[in-house]
């Protein structure tokens, strides 16, 4: 990692799990920055429909190297 690095905060969903949502989130990032080095999950949380979770949800900063 460089010794500067950009972070931003994205929120990834899932209907499956909250680490199929994490991974979401990442390769929806990756689209569009380059150089991602790292994710921190910094939350989770859930749909819940009729007694039963619908949507898996995480909120993950994801670091990436600056370019300069």
């Amino acid at each position: 990692m460089a010794d500067i690095a950009k972070v931003i905060t994205i929120i990834g969903s899932s209907p499956e799990s909250f680490a199929k949502a994490a991974e979401a989130a990442v390769q929806e990032a990756s689209k569009t920055v380059r150089g991602i080095t790292g994710a921190h999950v910094v939350s989770m949380s859930a749909v819940v429909e009729g007694e039963r979770i619908t949507m898996f949800r995480t909120t993950v900063d994801i670091a990436f190297a600056i370019e300069r």
